[in-house]
């Protein structure tokens, strides 16, 4: 059986490329979504419990689908997978669960091969949204396996109740590890926060309102426009941290996502926590030891646990293989587009890689109707 389009992953980016074809096309399915998983949204119902969206409702919906007139402003975790459901729902996306993706391959036919542990799929188009945190990153930091105290990684954190009056060590210090350690500060423990550079801070709200609707405005001009008033706004607000050990960003926030694809901080009270001297801050690691952390300022710190917050990756390279990487992938790992025009990568696409200034979720509502449209397109020529 050849499927007409195979959708990989049944997160937000699946469910809402899903949604976009199911709304072209509501009588008639034509699509097939395979979930590594038992549930829509896995990796949503696994995040840590104070989690919040970072970004409005009102930006954040998926498509065609408003949230609940009774969600809050900044939609909390278990809303969200609520959400995710009643979008399947809706939608009457069925997944079939259980089958992680292992490997995607170029037929001769010109169609494409995904090969799970159990079954084989042929598609003549496959949209690969599987996610831009997919795979844990744990770096072996020197003398990590010689610590006696707990060691987790971020993605196995729920909350901090474990850690009352104890010394906790975060690891990193992008949106996750300054929820963590605001999170750790909240259930009692006294949480330290190791960084290696200059930090990029964005205030989620300010004057009281949240500051998504700016970013949105200003992605309309040039890119120097939308630098200079993020860089002002940033110093305005935020200003130089160099005194509390977060450095100074050497690039306005727009273009450290744009250029680097270093997602900015969004705080949510961690920086207030800084400075009022709740949450500590130390430099990077240099050793870590039994009992203590080494510090490359040559500091030494007691400390009970660490939470590594060192980020994820997409983890695509075992799944697509060497040579399409190569055509595909950009250094870091992610997809260079959305879709391709070679004709060796017709029918390939690319959904949920993007991490905006402007929001996450509101990119996949756009470019999950760009890719729909031109599923829609090759499919009429």
């Amino acid at each position: 059986m050849t499927h007409s389009t195979l959708i990989i992953g049944a997160g937000p980016a699946g469910l809402a490329m899903a949604g976009q074809l199911a709304h072209r096309n509501p009588t008639q399915p034509t699509f097939t979504v395979l979930e590594a998983s038992e549930y829509v949204g896995v990796a949503w119902r696994n995040h840590y419990d104070r989690l919040h969206l970072h970004t409005v409702k009102e930006h954040s919906a998926l498509p065609h689908l408003p949230y609940p007139s009774t969600y809050p402003t900044y939609v909390s975790r278990l809303e969200f997978v609520e959400y995710l459901e009643q979008y399947a729902e809706h939608f009457r996306i069925q997944p079939l669960f259980n089958q992680p993706v292992q490997r995607i391959s170029r037929l001769a036919n010109g169609h494409w091969q995904v090969a799970t542990p159990t079954d084989t799929f042929e598609a003549e188009r496959v949209v690969v949204a599987t996610g831009y945190n997919r795979i844990p990153n744990k770096p072996d930091l020197p003398g990590l396996r010689d610590f006696r105290g707990i060691v987790w990684h971020s993605h196995e954190y729920r909350n901090g109740a474990a850690f009352s009056d104890e010394n906790v060590l975060v690891i990193g210090m992008g949106n996750t590890g300054a929820e963590v350690a605001l999170d750790l500060l909240e259930h009692g423990a006294r949480p330290t926060i190791s960084v290696r550079g200059p930090i990029s801070i964005v205030r989620r709200d300010m004057f009281g309102k949240p500051t998504q609707p700016s970013a949105i405005f200003l992605n309309k001009f040039p890119n120097w426009f939308y630098d200079f008033v993020a860089g002002l706004s940033q110093r305005l607000t935020v200003g130089d941290l160099s005194a509390y050990g977060l450095g100074k960003p050497t690039h306005p926030p727009s273009y450290l996502i744009r250029e680097k694809g270093r997602i900015p901080v969004i705080d949510q009270g961690t920086l207030a926590e800084i400075k009022a001297g709740r949450i500590a801050v130390a430099p990077s690691i240099e050793r870590i030891n039994a009992r203590t952390v080494t510090f490359s300022d040559g500091s030494e710190r007691p400390f009970d646990a660490i939470v590594l917050a060192t980020g994820y990756r997409p983890g695509l390279q075992p799944v697509l293989g060497e040579a399409l990487c190569a055509n595909v992938l950009n250094e870091r790992g992610y997809p260079k587009s959305l879709w391709f025009d070679e004709p060796e990568l017709k029918g390939l696409y690319f959904l949920g890689f993007k991490t905006p200034l402007t929001g996450i979720l509101r990119s996949l509502n756009i470019d999950s109707g760009q890719i729909a449209a031109h599923i829609q397109k090759q499919m009429k020529a």
